[in-house]
């Protein structure tokens, strides 16, 4: 069959995750389910708070009339609202349903910000480890991707990213707590950011907006926070999910936010709603929005999640395999100990341990660990990860 060559090229470019996951798959027939330690894939095995399963049941005992019928392209002014309420608590900001739209999940609306935003060559600079699909989606709507690396520590290079901005550059996508390194941005650094921005905006006479990333804001550890973009950067934007904070990946159920101070909000939320429809998402899932709407300060159990990183990253670092410690997300993304992180990779592949190398997110040399999986899968795979280290000569 033939494809567009240019689609034959991102398959080879981005089948990383899908090609160990089918490997776990294949393993998992040899050896049983229990004898191969998957660390693939980002999908949530917790289940939702129970808040959003009495919101479920709620609403299908006693349905709205007409819930299941077309609404506004930017979705319910209820949940709207909701979301508006909560981001205005959270950022002192005059939020309002105006300045959200309702999206399938963050995927989609990364899609439409792009879409609405971008004219055929302009640059978005991402920040490097990156989440794959921010190159796809770039190109899906003319962009042009320059990638920024960040710090040794995976914080924001200031200087590197004052250097990358050009006449073209139209946005920067930033991802905080970040996939896959768990880092997040603190107020410093995004204070920083703002003015740096704002000096380039008035070198450029215009806008550089920020597009804040944050389906792991509310899955943060040690007692932390995320600082919000709203607060020190003026054109900023947020897309985001509730994929990961109520453990919903499958609902696709999402937003976008900008900030009440941006340039331009009627233009702008005139060619979001456009957007949304026009590249076929059109609306958020219906029952989702409604069940969304009363669950804004609501997350699954986040000391599970820091738990599970906990025993990782103390046994690991004891087998001397070094890394960042993980502020938030559900990822560790530790340094390869081979020069070459695909050789890594297979070799641990040979102990039944299935990782993603760092050459998948922009980062030659180091590899992606995904701990929302079973605590007992992670308990298990401890021997192989003692054996691989000894095998590589690691020491702490």
């Amino acid at each position: 069959m033939a494809i567009s060559k240019k689609i034959e090229t991102f398959l080879s470019s981005a089948s990383w995750i899908r090609k160990m996951f089918e490997e776990g798959e294949r393993l998992r027939k040899i050896y049983g389910a229990d004898q191969v330690y998957d660390f693939t894939l980002g999908n949530p095995n917790v289940e939702p708070p129970a808040a959003f399963k009495e919101a479920l049941k709620k609403l299908a005992l006693e349905p709205v009339p007409g819930m299941h019928r077309y609404m506004s392209n930017a979705g319910y002014v209820e949940t709207r609202t909701a979301v508006a309420e909560a981001l205005a608590e959270q950022t002192d900001l005059p939020f309002n349903a105006n300045h959200i739209v309702m999206t399938c999940g963050a995927g989609g609306a990364l899609n439409v910000v792009l879409k609405t935003l971008l004219d055929q060559g302009d640059e978005v600079i991402i920040l490097s480890p990156f989440f794959v699909e921010y190159k796809f989606y770039i190109d899906n709507h003319g962009g042009v991707i320059k990638e920024v690396p960040t710090t040794p520590e995976f914080k924001l290079d200031l200087g590197a990213i004052g250097a990358a901005i050009s006449p073209r550059t139209k946005g920067i996508i930033i991802n905080s707590p970040n996939n896959p390194t768990g880092v997040v941005y603190d107020a410093a650094s995004l204070e920083g950011l703002g003015k740096l921005i704002a000096i380039k905006e008035k070198e450029l006479g215009r806008p550089v907006y920020v597009i804040s990333d944050e389906p792991y804001a509310k899955i943060v550890y040690d007692g932390g926070s995320v600082p919000s973009v709203f607060n020190w950067i003026k054109n900023s934007i947020v897309v985001t999910s509730h994929s990961k904070d109520l453990a919903l990946p499958g609902e696709r159920i999402g937003y976008i936010a900008y900030s009440p101070k941006i340039e331009g909000p009627e233009l702008l939320l005139e060619g979001l709603i456009f957007c949304n429809r026009t590249l076929g998402f059109v609306n958020a899932p219906a029952l989702m929005q409604r069940v969304v709407a009363g669950l804004q300060y609501e997350s699954v159990d986040i000391a599970e999640y820091q738990g599970k990183r906990d025993i990782l990253y103390n046994n690991l670092t004891a087998l001397g395999f070094k890394m960042v410690k993980p502020q938030g997300s559900f990822y560790l993304f530790p340094a390869s100990p081979l020069p070459d992180d695909v050789e890594f990779v297979k070799a641990a592949q040979k102990h039944n341990i299935l990782l993603v190398p760092g050459s998948g997110f922009g980062t030659p040399g180091y590899f992606r660990i995904s701990y929302c999986i079973d605590k007992k899968v992670i308990l298990n795979s401890l021997p192989a990860f003692k054996t691989l280290a000894l095998e590589l000569g690691l020491t702490p």
